[in-house]
């Protein structure tokens, strides 16, 4: 089988040498964003490579035509910055041109674009479980206790299931853990702290010595751990879900994909990385979000060549592709916190939250150049806006340093305004 793979990896990069992306960026055709057309020979996966390209560079993808019919695949996409201007940066245009094209070195295939890449500066650990109040908190307490300074981590929670991909450091020595013992510990740890008292549903823990995609990863994470699933059957929130509708186009054996649905960055990465997931391939796609309501229209097949077949694999397809964007939908206030970092740092802050009744729904932590750079979306634990008081509970309770609040008005109840935008916190976040 590995031979096999092998193969079929060398056969790839023949067909890429031999017909190299052709990448052309163009600021005169469009009023408002810059045109970018990718032309290549197709390979299943070769549009989600090429949307993630885009999306790590942070753009904001208005309109995308998709057609890769045939052996040949074909993109045009229009992109802005986040704020909604032209890319006109010679770097960040000569890096989208090298990104994409015949310098690229694209995954070769959908299996390893979220392979492991070796890493020695940290220790990679993700984490599957049933989501409640503090267990951020308590995860971070462990790693703590273990002597583990947590780098970067994602967190996601959807449908009572939680996700998150940590990179961790030893303490003493700034660089990844090795010790076998060590790491058998740490997995045993944090897989108690996740199983907590739920024994219907399965907790699990991966270590491993190596960075993935993160935001990739954290989608197939949880649609292995089957977070399309709503046991609860609760749709309160029914005028928020995405429409997604599923139809088989017969004349021509594709079947028909739509979504509308609130548009936010990253949108077209959620349902494409969803689709590749679920070993669809997109033949013609067209995508307009321009407005604050995007459209999505995928003509797919699944990778055997066949169109959907039951109205069961037609509800799992909308189950999923739901989920793939309620996942990064943020529920509560928006928190950011910026920071020198230290060991324990994340402990704090989150056991502080918890302190004070709230529950992290999401969390992007970055360490950049020595400091902590870190966003938290939190809700009242009991499911009320987060009040002015609770706020003020936790500025009391850590300090100085900088912390932006930011969301909308029904979100936090009776904030004064003077403390809507920052304050100033200290002691308890200097560095050891």
């Amino acid at each position: 089988m590995s031979f096999s793979q092998d193969m079929d990896d060398e056969y790839e990069k023949l067909i890429r040498r031999m017909n190299p992306p052709r990448v052309v960026i163009d600021n005169e055709a469009c009023k408002n964003a810059t045109v970018i057309r990718v032309d290549s020979a197709n390979k299943h996966g070769i549009l989600l490579e090429v949307v993630q390209a885009l999306t790590d560079l942070n753009l904001i993808i208005t309109k995308a035509y998709i057609a890769s019919d045939g052996g040949w695949f074909m993109d045009v996409f229009n992109v802005t910055d986040q704020d909604g201007n032209k890319i006109t940066d010679e770097e960040i245009l000569d890096y989208i041109q090298k990104s994409l094209g015949s310098d690229a070195c694209f995954i070769s295939s959908m299996r390893r674009s979220v392979g492991v890449i070796p890493s020695t500066d940290h220790t990679s650990i993700e984490l599957t479980g049933s989501d409640r109040p503090g267990l951020l908190s308590e995860v971070s307490a462990v790693l703590t206790h273990l002597k583990c300074n947590v780098v970067n981590a994602e967190v996601w929670t959807h449908n009572t299931r939680a996700a998150a991909v940590m990179h961790v450091a030893d303490e003493e020595t700034g660089c990844a853990i090795t010790d076998p013992e060590r790491l058998s510990k740490v997995k045993q740890l944090l897989c108690n702290v996740l199983k907590g008292s739920n024994k219907s549903r399965e907790a699990k823990t991966v270590v491993s010595h190596g960075v993935t995609h993160t935001e990739r990863r954290l989608h197939q994470m949880m649609f292995a751990d089957r977070d399309y699933e709503n046991i609860y059957n609760d749709r309160s929130d029914e005028a928020q879900r995405p429409n997604v509708n599923v139809v088989n186009w017969c004349d021509k054996d594709y079947s028909v994909v739509t979504i509308r649905s609130k548009d936010r960055p990253k949108l077209l990465f959620d349902t494409v990385c969803t689709l590749t997931d679920m070993q669809y391939v997109v033949f013609h796609a067209n995508v307009d979000a321009e407005g604050p309501e995007a459209y999505q229209e995928y003509y797919i097949r699944h990778i055997d060549g066949s169109p959907v077949k039951s109205d069961a694999e037609r509800q799992r397809v909308i189950q999923c592709l739901e989920a793939a964007i309620e996942r990064r939908v943020s529920e509560g206030l928006k928190l950011e916190l910026c920071t020198m970092d230290r060991v324990g740092l994340l402990s704090d802050v989150t056991r502080i939250f918890r302190e004070n009744s709230l529950s992290v729904t999401r969390a992007e932590v970055t360490t950049r150049a020595g400091k902590a750079v870190n966003t938290f979306h939190v809700r009242d634990a009991s499911g009320y806006p987060v009040d002015a008081k609770t706020i003020d509970s936790i500025r009391e309770a850590i300090g100085q340093t900088i912390l932006q609040v930011k969301g909308s008005p029904e979100e936090i109840k009776q904030i004064p305004q003077e403390s809507r935008t920052r304050f100033l916190f200290g002691g308890l976040f200097k560095s050891r």
